[in-house]
């Protein structure tokens, strides 16, 4: 068994800063990498930002110079430091591990979290 859970969202304030977590636990040998998606109010969920094991990463357009991913590989954990914040950010925040390896060798393509929401308002 494998579970993904995010914290860190709140409300914050146009042009303030806000530092997501995202801990993967359970049965896990390896993985490929971990990743934010956001879904907004009756939007798709589009990916944020992405790392994988190796340490390269990935991010959507609108959040290119304002938002970076880290990770920590020993702990199987995933950061979104988010600065400059707007509106438009305002969404829930979704964790995912991807390509998961269990214990007993099983892989598990995506583990999805529960969502931390992140409001942007004044």
């Amino acid at each position: 068994q494998v579970q993904v859970v995010e914290s860190g969202g709140g409300l914050v304030q146009p042009g303030g800063s806000l530092r997501l977590s995202c801990e993967a636990s359970g049965s896990i040998s390896s993985m490929n990498g971990m990743a934010w998606y956001r879904q907004a109010p009756g939007k798709e969920r589009k990916l944020v930002a992405g790392i994988t094991s190796g340490g390269s990463t990935v991010y959507g357009d609108s959040v290119k110079g304002r938002f970076t991913v880290s990770g920590d590989n020993a702990k199987n954990m995933v950061f979104l430091q988010m600065n400059n914040l707007k509106p438009e950010d305002t969404a829930v925040y979704y964790c995912n591990a991807n390509r998961v390896i269990t214990t007993l060798g099983h892989e598990l393509i995506e583990v999805w979290g529960q969502g931390t929401l992140v409001t942007v308002s004044s």
